[in-house]
């Protein structure tokens, strides 16, 4: 199976800040991936390198073979750390305008999942908390038909109590054939659902390995091993 995402020596720097050094990695297809690290530690950085929104300084990034770029757009579900949502606008209008602008999105799934946070079609963004907000934005995400999910901080605005069903959500509904890509610093939250993890500090790869290997080698959990790695 091709990988998703192969970088080789990627590197991209900022003034007075070197947001990545030096990093290679390889994602494949039908996994679940936590990239985890303190903040500050150049994990939106790589997202944003993934969907295009930044260019490398040095180095390489395929997404499914290709340069970031109109072709990868394609295949990519974003999940940005900050809002992008109109206010103006009401969700009905969100997943037309969804719906219009991509052709692997599933209306009917945006519908379902809608129904089951309780979350009325007809409300106005501008009316939401920050909260709601944020459960549709990742419902809008979600309901695409993607081969990768790059979900940045997607539980980090919403209470413990909507956390499992997020989770869940995304479990149940990213294509099995891709991948998803879960930038978090939760790690206890997101543990159960991962297959893979990167830790990354200071714009570094530390350790990449999967969730069964860390607790059959170190005898302890993602979430203990991630605090003695970065001493939290």
């Amino acid at each position: 199976m091709q990988n998703l995402i192969e970088c080789r020596d990627l590197v991209k720097t900022f003034p007075g800040c070197q947001a990545l050094c030096g990093v290679n990695l390889q994602i494949p297809g039908g996994r679940i991936v936590g990239l985890l690290g303190p903040n500050g530690s150049g994990k939106s950085t790589f997202l944003k390198l993934c969907n295009g929104l930044l260019v490398p300084d040095s180095g390489e990034l395929l997404i499914c073979g290709h340069a970031p770029g109109v072709e990868t757009k394609k295949v990519i579900s974003y999940l940005p750390e900050r809002s992008y949502l109109n206010d103006w606008m009401n969700v009905r209008q969100m997943i037309r305008f969804f719906e219009d602008f991509y052709p692997d999105f599933e209306t009917a799934r945006a519908y379902d999942m809608l129904a089951r946070l309780s979350i009325n079609p007809s409300q106005r963004m501008k009316t939401m908390s920050k909260g709601t907000r944020e459960k549709v934005q990742l419902i809008l995400v979600m309901s695409r038909r993607a081969q990768l999910y790059l979900l940045d901080e997607p539980i980090g605005g919403v209470d413990p109590a909507a956390r499992d069903f997020i989770l869940n959500t995304i479990i149940g509904n990213y294509n099995p054939e891709g991948s998803v890509l879960i930038s978090t610093h939760l790690i206890a939250d997101v543990e159960q659902v991962l297959d893979d993890v990167i830790f990354i500090n200071n714009g570094r790869i530390v350790l990449c390995d999967s969730v069964d290997n860390i607790r059959a080698q170190q005898d302890k959990s993602v979430d203990m091993l991630f605090r003695e790695v970065f001493r939290c």
